[in-house]
Formats: structure tokens, C-alpha cells, sequence
């Protein structure tokens, strides 16, 4: 039996198209079949939800973060970011380390984020994979999981560099980074050769985990992250890319404002932030929240990040608003919280906007969310309710075992 869901009577902004004043989201079975107007036909036996009143978005989608695998105030014993004992970590998986308990994760709800892109730390040049997750709903993130394979992070500038310059190893200088960096893709590619060759023949080919993980970025299957601050560092980026032919992502981008125009002309997306941070690293002495827009202006595709737990995921749309008070236009805001980081990490054909076809995730706002009066008041994963509202106090979140008919925790 079909499961409907119908929210009426808010202002619907799908994101992608115009906002619909008085509108309808229709939804069967966790997808959405519908976005219209109040000619918009509601399926018989739907489960109907009034919005009149509020704001109807897509939930967004934060691009960078560490959910689950640095849990917010567990010190080391929930730090699981970094495996920081060998330069290639390609054959990493931030998967492996998410607690879907951490704190954070009901922050999300609360801040309206519905997906989140978990990625290893930048303190090797080559990370790990990353995973996109829902942010709530399953028994285990297994269940969460909305992409498994998305894109591996890689880190330029001081991290790296000072990680392994204290173990007297290389790299140890930013040379020492890009070579390791070289040295890797190098490897990957004379390994895909022998695999294709080993094919052909019909010959037995032992697996190398880290180079099947770069093979698979050399053949585009996976995206680049490439972690870098400072202006040099990102023609660093550039530069290996073109090398090697494959695609990237410029994440955090502090100083992409100073060849914006080259991004621009290349096309390379950038993931911009965190926002709200002090210049801890002189890597970030230029740090600024109106580098962001100037970023924009030059017609770079733009995605936010807080970069969680370095700003709090709930603070994602507050770093928004900011960004519109430093001059990047609201429209480029909601874009750069909700279709953008879909798109550039390829999630667009689920997540991103309320379009037919996508995943129900929507979020029911108080009013427009980059107003910093706003709350949310409710909240739609698959089409399920994970956030509802209370008729006094804060929209209640949904506890997981509820989700799956057990009435006490771990019953």
C-alpha cells in the first residue's frame, strides 16, 4: 500500500524553480511526485500537513563535515578522523567511523540539514573515502547511507605538512605534499593498466585497496576534495588535476577569492568555509566571510560548510545569513546550502531541491530561513517525520528507536 504525505498551504521554495505561495508537496512512498500550486491534486488517504504559514525548503545538504566520526565533546575517544600513520590513506573510510549517536546529528535536524557529506581529516595528504548519509532514520548508518562512494579527501597546506614534518617523515614541505600526491597517481595508473591487462588475458590480479580507490578517481568515478586554504595551494590543486585528468572539488577555498577568475574559467566548484572561525593557522590570515561572495560574483559554483565539529551543524544557514550580510545574494545562499553541494558531489538526482523524482527531505521553517528569527518546525526524511511539532516548546525529534517500533531505548 502506497504511503502518501502532503504538506499544503506554505510557501513553497523548491530552490530550483520560483517559490509557490500557497503550495503543495506531494509525496508516495519517500519520494516526492509533485510540487505545484493549490490546483495540485492530493492523493486520497494522504497524511496531510497544514504549513499554512510557514516556509516549505528542501533540507540542506552540508558538503564537508566529520558527524560521527569527531563527536562533538568526546575528546579523543570519539576522534576518529585522522588515521595519521601513513601520507596515502586512500584505502581509508569515513563510513567505518560514524557514530550515528553523536550529538551532532540531532543538531543537524534542529539547523534543517537532512544531508551530510562525512569526510577523514586533513591530516594526510590522501584522507580517505567519504560517504553521504541522511541524518537520521536507520538502525545503523549503514541504513543512512545515500552514496557510498562520493569522493576521497585529500589535503594541501600546513596540515599535512606539519603532521608528518613533527614525525621527521616525509612530506614534510608542501613539495613533499604534491609529490606525494604524484607518487600515488602514478601508482593507480600503472595499477589500472595491469588490472585491464590481467582482464584480457583472463589472468588471476591481486587487489590494492589504496590504488583501486585512485583508479576509480582517475576514471572519474569518484570526486577530488581537495582541502586547501591559501591561494597557492589551490593552484597547487589545479595543477595536479590537470595532470592526472580528474575531477575537483576546492574545500574550504579561503583565499579562492584571489583567482576566482581562474575557478571560474576552469570550472572548479568550490566548498567554502567554515565561516565562523578565528585565523588559528596563518594559512587563514585572510580569512573573511565576504570572501565568499566575491568568490560567487566571478561565477564559481558555491557550496557552505561548517566543517562540523569546527562550527556546529546547526550553525550552516547562520553562516548563510552572514554571508548575505557580506553581499552574496540570497538566492546564491539558499543554492549554496541546498542544489549546489548536491550537484557538485553528484547527489542531485536525490537530494537538493523539492523536485519530482527526489527524496523527500523537506523542512517546514517558522518563516525564511535566512531570517535569523526563523526556527524549524518540522522535519521529513524519506518522507518520514524525524522532527514534529510540540504544542509548547521546541519541534520534538523523533527518537530512532521509535522509527522501528520499540517503545524503550535499546527494547
Amino acid at each position: 500500500m502506497t504511503d502518501f504525505l502532503a504538506i499544503t498551504g506554505g510557501r513553497v521554495v523548491p530552490v530550483s524553480a520560483d517559490p509557490i505561495e500557497n503550495g503543495t508537496v506531494v509525496v508516495a512512498d519517500g519520494v516526492i511526485t509533485a510540487v505545484g500550486g493549490t490546483d495540485t491534486p492530493v492523493p486520497e488517504g494522504a497524511r496531510v500537513v497544514d504549513a499554512s504559514g510557514s516556509w516549505v525548503l528542501p533540507g540542506f545538504v552540508e558538503a564537508h563535515g566529520h558527524l560521527g566520526v569527531h563527536e562533538d565533546g568526546e575528546g579523543w575517544s570519539g576522534n576518529d578522523t585522522n588515521e595519521m600513520t601513513d601520507p596515502n590513506g586512500a584505502r581509508f573510510r569515513a563510513l567505518d567511523g560514524i557514530d550515528i549517536e553523536e550529538v551532532g546529528f540531532r543538531d543537524a535536524l534542529r539547523g534543517g540539514v537532512t544531508t551530510a557529506v562525512i569526510k577523514p581529516g586533513s591530516g594526510n595528504p590522501i584522507g580517505g573515502r567519504t560517504v553521504a548519509i541522511k541524518t537520521w532514520g536507520g538502525r545503523t548508518v549503514d541504513e543512512q547511507v545515500l552514496a557510498l562512494d562520493v569522493s576521497v579527501k585529500s589535503a594541501l597546506g600546513e596540515n599535512p605538512k606539519r603532521v608528518y614534518g613533527d614525525k621527521k617523515q616525509t612530506p614534510s614541505t608542501r613539495l613533499g605534499v604534491a609529490a606525494v600526491l604524484r607518487e600515488a597517481f602514478v601508482s593507480a595508473r600503472s595499477y589500472a593498466e595491469k588490472r585491464a591487462s590481467a582482464a584480457v588475458k583472463g589472468e588471476p590480479f591481486e587487489r590494492n585497496l589504496t590504488d583501486e580507490t585512485l583508479a576509480a578517481v582517475l576514471d572519474g568515478d569518484l570526486v577530488w576534495d581537495q582541502h586547501c586554504h591559501r591561494h597557492d595551494d589551490i593552484a597547487t590543486a589545479i595543477r595536479i588535476a590537470e595532470e592526472f585528468g580528474y575531477t575537483l572539488v576546492v574545500n574550504h577555498g579561503t583565499e579562492g577569492h584571489k583567482i576566482a577568475d581562474v575557478l571560474a574559467e576552469k570550472g572548479i566548484p568550490v566548498i567554502f568555509g567554515p565561516l565562523l572561525t578565528s585565523r588559528s593557522k596563518v594559512e587563514l590570515r585572510d580569512r573573511a566571510i565576504g570572501n565568499l561572495a566575491l568568490i560567487a560574483q566571478a561565477g564559481v559554483t558555491v557550496a557552505i560548510t561548517t566543517d562540523h565539529p569546527v562550527v556546529p551543524i546547526d550553525q550552516l544557514r547562520l553562516q548563510a545569513i552572514l554571508a548575505v550580510r557580506e553581499g552574496l545574494p540570497a538566492q546564491t545562499a539558499l543554492e549554496a546550502l541546498t542544489v549546489n553541494p548536491a550537484s557538485i558531489l553528484r547527489l542531485d538526482s536525490r537530494v537538493g531541491a523539492l523536485e519530482a523524482g527526489r527524496d523527500a527531505d523537506i523542512v517546514v521553517w517558522s518563516g525564511d530561513p535566512l531570517s535569523i528569527e526563523s526556527e524549524v518546525e518540522q522535519v521529513f526524511i524519506n518522507g518520514r517525520a524525524v522532527v514534529e511539532p510540540m504544542e509548547a516548546g521546541e519541534p520534538r525529534v523523533v527518537e530512532r528507536w521509535e522509527r522501528f517500533g520499540r517503545n524503550t531505548w535499546k527494547g
